[in-house]
């Protein structure tokens, strides 16, 4: 009998882009300023990809570049790209075979994840699982949005809560026990759409000159419903996952949260019962980045991550998804870090 295969993580990279946009700089765009924005969400700044004719395969890709670089991984064993998104270069063809063409990956498969703020989490479970099926052995997870393009820049209420980033994984097989994803619970209630979701450009509603003059090609959101619904569920996953795996407070190393709002963070934090020193936040620099946030905490705190770590994940999205995962840290983040 063949030795159970457990998918982990051997190496985390990210990418952010060079332009900050401070909120300072967003109060004179919109009617906002710094202390209401850090007040209600903890956000102090974002990055933005500015430059024309770039989307989100190059964040995605400058991800993996540095991810292959660190890891010393062979492009030609890589086996799958994965990259979870929800603003895709195109329609079609997927943003995954643009990262590959442009990684020239020659023996690997690819294709786009589509679950929100959830993208990411969801793509790791599918890929660990394609790697404890033994028929894979390397898969490069990448979450990844340029969420400045579908936000409105006029709305007070949403344009100081996102921004763009990509964050990336190398998932491989090994035989070692009690390392890598060993639990998730994740679910989707299809009942969000009112509250959060982008109004035009898809089949039910195609883009057009009406679309576009009414501004209907950005991020909506009823923030006190989206707020409420999402510590509920991002705080009882957390707890089922706990219980299930027989995990305490105490025994539990890190929390790893969507990047949404620090406000949420807490309140999770709090229903919890977890202190904020074990909450890994870097929405303060960043804000959301939507798919991009939990491989971009994943990679800044990677220095500090020790093998045997416990590690829960969780996250929340439109759809309404959210679910959370148990992970256990493979390999001592120091030694990894010194390439970043």
């Amino acid at each position: 009998m063949s030795e159970k295969i457990n998918a982990i993580i051997t190496g985390v990279a990210g990418y952010v882009p060079d332009y900050v946009l401070t909120n300072d700089e967003l109060s004179r765009i919109v009617d906002t300023n710094d202390e209401w924005i850090t007040t209600r969400t903890g956000i102090k700044e974002r990055r933005i990809l500015t430059e024309e004719g770039l989307g989100t395969s190059y964040m995605a890709r400058k991800a993996a570049k540095l991810l292959l670089k660190k890891t010393g991984a062979d492009p030609d064993s890589i086996d799958a790209v994965i990259v979870a998104t929800t603003t895709p270069d195109y329609v079609h063809p997927s943003t995954a075979s643009i990262v590959l063409g442009k990684l020239e990956l020659k023996n690997a498969f690819a294709f786009d994840f589509s679950a929100a703020c959830c993208g990411f989490l969801y793509a790791l479970d599918v890929a660990a699982g394609l790697i404890q099926s033994g028929r894979y052995k390397k898969i490069i997870v990448i979450g990844a949005d340029k969420m400045s393009s579908i936000t409105d820049y006029q709305d007070r209420s949403t344009c100081p809560l996102f921004g763009d980033g990509a964050g990336a994984v190398l998932l491989e097989g090994t035989e070692e026990e009690n390392v890598g994803l060993l639990d998730s619970y994740l679910r989707t209630d299809g009942k969000g759409l009112p509250f959060l979701h982008m109004k035009a450009g898809g089949s039910v509603c195609p883009p057009s000159r009406f679309t576009v003059d009414h501004r209907l090609h950005y991020t909506y959101q009823e923030g006190r419903y989206v707020f409420r619904y999402a510590v509920t569920a991002m705080g009882e996953d957390c707890s089922l996952i706990m219980k299930r795996n027989g995990l305490t407070v105490d025994t539990i190393d890190y929390f790893v949260s969507h990047q949404a709002n620090l406000r949420i963070i807490e309140a999770v934090a709090k229903r919890l019962e977890v202190p904020m020193e074990k909450v890994l936040v870097n929405i303060q620099r960043y804000g959301n980045t939507s798919a991009a946030c939990i491989p971009l905490v994943l990679w800044d705190n990677e220095k500090n991550l020790k093998k045997g770590d416990k590690i829960i994940l969780t996250a929340f999205g439109a759809g309404f998804v959210n679910g959370a995962a148990y992970y256990r840290w493979a390999y001592n983040g120091s030694d990894m870090a010194a390439a970043k």
